[in-house]
């Protein structure tokens, strides 16, 4: 069963400037996650993936993360 995108349900777009709601579509390993586990739709994950990595880019937040894995 699909849920609705999360972008949608609340009626907002991706920021780079909202690191906390970005980084919840970010693997463990600060990789980002496809549409099918974060259930976004098509628009917002186009949106969504520029954002962080502008904000990658910008040094908000991290390209990988090798924090206790080993």
């Amino acid at each position: 069963m699909m849920t609705k995108c999360f972008f949608c349900e609340y009626k907002a777009e991706p920021s780079y400037k909202d690191t906390a709601n970005i980084e919840k579509f970010l693997s463990p390993r600060k990789k980002i996650v496809g549409r099918e586990r974060s259930y976004v739709c098509a628009k917002h994950q186009r949106k969504l993936t520029k954002q962080i990595k502008y904000a990658r880019y910008l040094g908000l937040l991290p390209y990988v993360s090798y924090q206790g894995i080993r």
